[in-house]
C-alpha cells in the first residue's frame, strides 16, 4: 500500500484525532450494551457514588472493560508492526506467529495441572514465558537453512508452531473438564467479566513495552532496510532484534493474560497506520497505538449488538474483520511477486 501525502502538522492533527475517538469510543463503551446508562449516571457511579446495582455495574465491569479493550487493541497492534518491522514480513502478528498460542497454552496449562504455581506466580509470568518459547521456537525454526530467515520460511514456521500449541490446548481442555469450563470463553478472546485487577497487574509491562516501542522506532526505520544496511550504517542489529523480542513479548503475553488470544489486530492496524504515515515507525507506532484501541473498542461495541441480548465474544468479531483483511494482504504479496 502506498503511503498518503501527509505533512507533519496533518500527521499531528490525525493522531489527535484519533486518540480523542478513542475517548469517545471508551465513553460509549461505558454507556452502551444491554442495559444503556446515560452520561449523567456514569458521572455519578465516581461522583456521588451509592452503591446502587447501576453504580456497580458502571465501576466494576463497564469501566474496566473499556479500559482494557484499549489497552489490549493498542499492545497487539504494536507488537504485530514491530513483527512486521523485524521480520519484514506483512504477515506477521503475534496471533499467526504463534506468540498469542504459546501464551495462551502455558496458562491453561498452568490452571488445568500446575494451580499451585498458578496460585503462585501471576498469570502474566506465565503468559510471559509462553510468548517467549513460542517466539524463540518460530525464530530457530524459520532461520534454519544457509539462506537463513525469510519471510516464508518464518510465516510457515510461525503457522506450525500455533497450530502445535493451539492443539495441545485443545487436548487438555478435552482432558480436563474443570480448565474447559474455567478457559474456554477467554480462549476465544473476550474483554467482558474481566476485572479491573487484571489489567493493574499487566499495566506495568505494557506501558514499560509500548514506551520502549517509540523509543527503538527510530532502529526500526534502519532495521528496516534489510540487516546488510543496518549493519553497514553501525547498527548493532543483534541488540536491536532482542530488544524488539523482549517488547514483543511483553505486548502480547501481557494481552493474552488480560484478555485471552485475541486475533487478527496485529496484522490489521499496522497495515491501515502504514497506509496513513508511511513507513516511518516514529509515526507508525503511535499510530498503531491509537488505532488498535479504536478497533478493539468498536469491535467490543459492535459483539453487544450482534447476537442481543447475548454477546459475541469480540475475537469472534475481529476474526471477522481480520480474515477477508489477511486474504486481501496475502493476495496483494502474491501479485508483487
Amino acid at each position: 500500500m502506498n503511503a498518503l501525502l501527509l505533512s507533519q502538522q496533518s500527521k499531528v492533527i490525525g493522531l489527535i484525532i484519533f486518540v480523542l475517538l478513542c475517548a469517545l469510543f471508551m465513553v460509549c463503551s461505558v454507556m452502551f450494551g444491554v442495559t444503556t446508562y446515560s452520561w449523567s449516571t456514569v458521572a455519578d457511579a465516581y461522583l456521588h457514588f451509592n452503591g446502587s446495582n447501576e453504580h456497580l455495574i458502571i465501576q466494576s465491569s463497564r469501566v474496566p472493560r473499556a479500559l482494557i479493550a484499549a489497552t489490549v487493541g493498542a499492545s497487539l497492534a504494536v507488537a504485530g508492526a514491530l513483527m512486521q518491522a523485524v521480520t519484514r514480513n506483512p504477515l506477521a502478528s503475534p496471533s499467526l506467529f504463534g506468540v498469542n498460542a504459546g501464551a495462551a497454552f502455558f496458562i491453561v496449562l498452568a490452571v488445568s495441572y500446575l494451580e499451585t504455581m498458578a496460585e503462585r506466580i501471576p498469570l502474566v509470568w506465565i503468559a510471559f514465558a509462553g510468548a517467549a518459547v513460542s517466539s524463540g521456537i518460530v525464530y530457530l525454526m524459520g532461520s534454519l537453512g544457509r539462506d537463513g530467515m525469510t519471510p516464508v520460511k518464518i510465516t510457515l514456521a510461525g503457522s506450525a508452531v500455533t497450530a502445535f500449541f493451539s492443539s495441545l490446548t485443545q487436548g487438555i481442555l478435552l482432558t480436563n473438564g474443570k480448565a474447559f469450563d474455567q478457559v474456554l470463553v477467554w480462549l476465544v478472546g473476550s474483554v467482558a467479566g474481566r476485572e479491573l485487577h487484571m489489567l493493574a497487574s499487566v499495566a506495568p509491562y505494557i506501558v514499560t513495552a509500548l514506551i520502549g516501542a517509540l523509543l527503538l522506532s527510530p532502529h526500526m526505520n534502519v532495521l528496516s532496510m534489510g540487516d546488510d544496511v543496518a549493519k553497514g550504517l553501525g547498527q548493532r542489529t543483534a541488540y536491536v532484534k532482542c530488544a524488539a523480542a523482549v517488547v514483543i513479548i511483553a505486548l502480547a503475553g501481557g494481552s493474552v493474560a488480560t484478555a485471552g488470544p485475541i486475533v487478527f489486530v496485529g496484522i490489521i492496524i499496522p497495515h491501515i497506520a502504514r497506509y496513513l504515515v508511511g513507513p516511518d515507525h516514529r509515526w507508525l507506532i503511535p499510530y498503531c497505538a491509537a488505532l488498535g484501541a479504536l478497533l478493539l473498542l468498536t469491535a467490543d461495541l459492535g459483539a453487544r449488538f450482534i447476537a442481543m441480548p447475548k454477546e459475541v465474544p469480540v475475537g469472534v468479531v475481529t476474526a471477522l474483520i481480520g480474515v477477508p483483511f489477511f486474504v486481501y494482504i496475502a493476495r496483494k504479496g502474491v501479485e508483487r511477486k
